[in-house]
């Protein structure tokens, strides 16, 4: 019988990847697209990749598919190659090469069908997803950054920005997308004719997110392609200026990725310079912060000493 989940627990297949010598390439990829039977498309999603000793999250849904996995190098064609002919909308899908590539970001492949591919508690059919903002690259993302009839957009959550944004980026204040979009319009409510340029990781969240304002009537909507990934990769290939600052917030077991020596944060409990996230150790808390070295000695990688406490003599 095919197997198509994990049996594995999560520590086991942490140690492994420890252990494991394969190089690796973490990549991401999205696309909107209408699948009629998402359930079978998981599936088969799961066969392939699981042979391709694929690790990551991938989610489904009759909208289309969202994906940040890490695949062995050796095998990297072959899982393009696999993806391009999965679904003539799939055939050269942009995919984004992480910027610290070589990390070891997940260590088990889960991919699920879910109502959306990006939360956003937006009803159902209101929205043309095809109906868009434009796309800008690289050269002129820097060409507008400084404009004073532009206004640039973070759509990503409140801790993804505190730790690295583009240079006069307004922030949605927010800790999921679905509460940033009733805010996004409402911030900006009075700049319905200015330049409004969206960016978040990889571009996912600002596809839906321009949409969104353009249904709202906003009338210069812009997207950076590919978000900071695709907009770092560019201006480093091309030797641009890069106006992004401090680091690049990433879902996986890396945390983030550098992208200039810029320090924008500081740490939860003694307000030093810092940008290092981390998750409480107590387990009860998990509270993900920002945290420096020697607070970390001090707190026993705990958020405060009440976590510590509790882990230490099982108060709390």
């Amino acid at each position: 019988m095919v197997v198509l989940y994990n049996r594995i627990s999560n520590k086991e297949l942490k140690a492994r990847l420890i252990l494991e010598d394969i190089p690796r390439t973490t990549v991401s990829f999205y696309k909107y697209f209408k699948i009629d039977n998402p359930k079978f498309f998981r599936d088969k999603l799961y066969y392939y990749l699981n042979k391709l000793k694929v690790f990551g999250r991938v989610y489904v849904a009759d909208e289309g598919i969202n994906a940040q996995i890490s695949v062995p190098d050796f095998l990297y064609a072959d899982m393009k190659s696999f993806i391009y002919n999965l679904d003539a909308a799939l055939n050269n899908l942009h995919i984004n090469i992480a910027l610290d590539n070589k990390g070891k970001s997940f260590w088990v492949l889960s991919i699920k069908v879910r109502n959306r591919i990006i939360s956003d508690g937006i009803r159902e059919n209101i929205l043309n997803i095809s109906t868009t903002g434009k796309y800008i690259e690289a050269t002129e993302v820097n060409n507008m950054i400084n404009d004073p009839e532009t206004i640039f957009v973070d759509m990503r959550n409140s801790y993804e920005y505190k730790i690295g944004h583009f240079e006069r980026a307004v922030e949605i204040p927010a800790n999921t997308f679905r509460e940033q979009l009733p805010k996004v319009i409402d911030i900006l409510k009075n700049y319905k004719n200015k330049k409004i340029i969206l960016y978040c990781t990889g571009g996912i969240r600002c596809e839906k997110a321009s949409a969104w304002m353009i249904y709202n009537g906003f009338k210069k909507v812009y997207q950076i392609k590919g978000g900071i990934i695709e907009y770092v990769n560019y201006a480093r290939k091309k030797g641009l200026p890069i106006m992004f600052k401090g680091k690049n917030f990433v879902f996986d077991r890396r945390m983030s990725e550098i992208i200039s020596k810029d320090i924008l944060s500081f740490c939860h409990q003694c307000g030093e310079s810092c940008d290092s996230y981390v998750n409480c150790a107590n387990s009860n808390c998990h509270l993900l912060f920002v945290q420096c070295i020697n607070c970390i000695k001090k707190f026993n990688n705990c958020c405060s000493l009440a976590c510590k406490d509790h882990i230490l003599h099982g108060v709390f």
